[in-house]
């Protein structure tokens, strides 16, 4: 059995009948993809990152300050102490 036997030759998009269901499409080639990005969406960019800024930021300064930290007392645990080597010949 094949599966074109089954649908009858109908494509994806039109397997259902919908009775009593109005729409409307518009045609990618009229719609205006950027329609508003410099003007809205620059400004909206903007106003998100000012009200979130104080909540991200933070986390992000701790994190590196204690990464900081953590990698300087590594480095410094590595090194040998030159008091214990006076006595070597």
């Amino acid at each position: 059995m094949r599966v074109s036997s089954i649908l009858n030759g109908a494509h994806f998009g039109n397997l259902a009948k919908v009775h009593g269901i109005v729409t409307y499409k518009l045609s990618p080639f009229e719609q205006r993809a950027f329609a508003g990005a410099i003007s809205h969406g620059v400004p909206n960019f903007v106003r998100r990152i000012r009200s979130n800024i104080f909540r991200v930021v933070p986390p992000f300064i701790v994190g590196y300050l204690i990464f900081d930290l953590t990698e300087r007392k590594h480095t410094a645990l590595l090194r040998k102490n030159p008091a214990d080597y006076e006595n070597d010949e």
